[in-house]
């Protein structure tokens, strides 16, 4: 049975098509925003301090050296909690914001940057809970080896079809498309490389203005130096 939620602007119930849809459709959407034109203080300040957050843990995931596997999947762990709170935050009271800034990608950035996003997801609700970190991640070096290699360049693995039979109808469908986003856009690629194009999509959302880059105005353009 398909999930139906209540649109939160006229009350109609409805078919989600994205994972936090709250409306209904466009229309209502434009009118929720409209009666409320800027965020309370609150939020916003919440948001900035997530934002910092998942920036400031990013910037220490891909510059960070790991000898012992633990501490990485813990890193890893982490920056892949910050970016999927940040883009769920921004997808749900920022949907015109997020959508307008990825409209300015061509149709196939679009896709790689979904998807990017989607196979985040995936790793979110899988890893640590149905699958081991090990499942997930390729460590670059062995343990114990006395040089440490960067977390960063760690890559995903590859991945079996997951076992849904216990969801809902509508959540195997989400489930099984995170997976199918995972094995295209994350398994067999580096960490650093999910990572910096998320860290650099949100923060783009963020500013709602030109494309500035992952720092300051006038740094490198990826915390990856």
């Amino acid at each position: 049975m398909t999930e139906t939620r209540k649109c939160e602007q006229c009350g109609t119930l409805f078919a989600p098509r994205r994972e936090h849809a709250r409306f209904c459709s466009a229309r209502c959407r434009v009118a929720w925003n409209r009666q409320h034109a800027s965020d309370p203080p609150a939020q916003a300040g919440a948001l900035g301090w997530t934002i910092t957050a998942m920036r400031d843990t990013i910037d220490r995931l891909l510059r960070a050296r790991a000898s012992d596997q633990p501490h990485g999947f813990a890193a890893i762990s982490e920056a892949v909690w910050w970016v999927t709170l940040v883009d769920a935050t921004l997808v749900r009271y920022h949907p015109d914001v997020y959508d307008g800034v990825l409209e300015g990608y061509d149709a196939g950035e679009r896709r790689v940057i979904d998807g990017t996003f989607g196979g985040l997801r995936f790793v979110r609700n899988w890893m640590g809970f149905h699958l081991d970190h090990s499942d997930f991640i390729e460590p670059q070096c062995s343990p114990g080896s006395p040089g440490a290699g960067l977390i960063a360049d760690w890559t995903w693995r590859s991945l079996p079809e997951p076992v849904l039979a216990a969801l809902p109808e509508r959540g195997r469908e989400w489930e099984m498309t995170r997976y199918r986003e995972y094995q295209a856009q994350l398994a067999g690629r580096p960490l650093g490389e999910t990572f910096d194009r998320a860290a650099a999509f949100l923060l783009r959302a963020w500013n709602a203005g030109p494309l500035v880059p992952l720092r300051a105005r006038g740094g490198p353009s990826s915390v990856r130096d």
